[in-house]
């Protein structure tokens, strides 16, 4: 990636965790995201001395000297992508958002009933593929803009993620497997958009995401 970002200042927009689609006050569709992956990419960044703004779902401990953004739904969390794109050098989406929400949100508790329940569903937006065409648009400071991915692909994971990647006009993606989720140790496959496949092989989300953030600021 042929970009001329200082890498003391680069400015890291980074996504962490699964977003929570409401069905009532009380239950949500979400998934089994940790957010362990985003939180270490923030903290990865900010020891490398760059600035990080940390887009999340989760309850965890916010890394020591990011700005936090705390978010519920795959809504909200569009609204604050928006909010803070124009201001970053790199978007990395590490959160696992819902591809679907319900079309309409309960006001007040669902009571349970000896009959099925039948919940309609409306996709949501596509942050990515958002982040993909607003980096390229004329006239915007987003020109220079690295937008990256995550693929979480069960089989043929580097062409599906490839697929992606081009789909979604990113500068890099990476990929892993249904196995990385709640694990300590994982294997990615990272492409950029100029590069070949780097694979990264049961290394700690640590490990990882100190070499994604080096990757990004070569």
């Amino acid at each position: 990636m042929k970009h001329s970002i200082e890498k003391s200042k680069m400015r890291f927009l980074i996504t962490a965790g699964g977003t929570r689609e409401y069905i009532d006050p009380v239950r949500f569709i979400s998934n089994a995201s940790s957010g362990r992956m985003g939180y270490a990419l923030a903290r990865a960044a900010v020891r490398g001395g760059h600035k990080v703004t940390l887009i999340s779902t989760c309850d965890l401990q916010p890394p020591v000297g990011v700005e936090f953004v705390g978010v519920d739904s795959a809504s909200e969390m569009f609204a604050a992508v928006k909010s803070f794109f124009d201001k970053c050098d790199c978007l990395i989406m590490a959160a696992a958002v819902a591809d679907y929400t319900p079309v309409r949100s309960a006001k007040s508790k669902i009571r349970k009933q000896n009959k099925s329940l039948s919940i309609k569903l409306k996709p949501t937006a596509d942050i990515l593929e958002w982040a993909g065409r607003q980096k390229r648009v004329k006239g915007k400071k987003a020109k220079g803009r690295i937008v990256v991915g995550f693929a979480l692909e069960d089989k043929a994971i580097r062409s599906r993620a490839e697929k992606k990647r081009k789909g979604k006009n990113l500068d890099m993606i990476i990929a892993n497997s249904p196995d990385a989720i709640g694990s300590e140790k994982s294997t990615v496959h990272i492409k950029t958009s100029d590069g070949g496949w780097v694979k990264i092989e049961n290394a700690t989300k640590a490990t990882i995401a100190k070499r994604i953030i080096a990757l990004l600021a070569d």
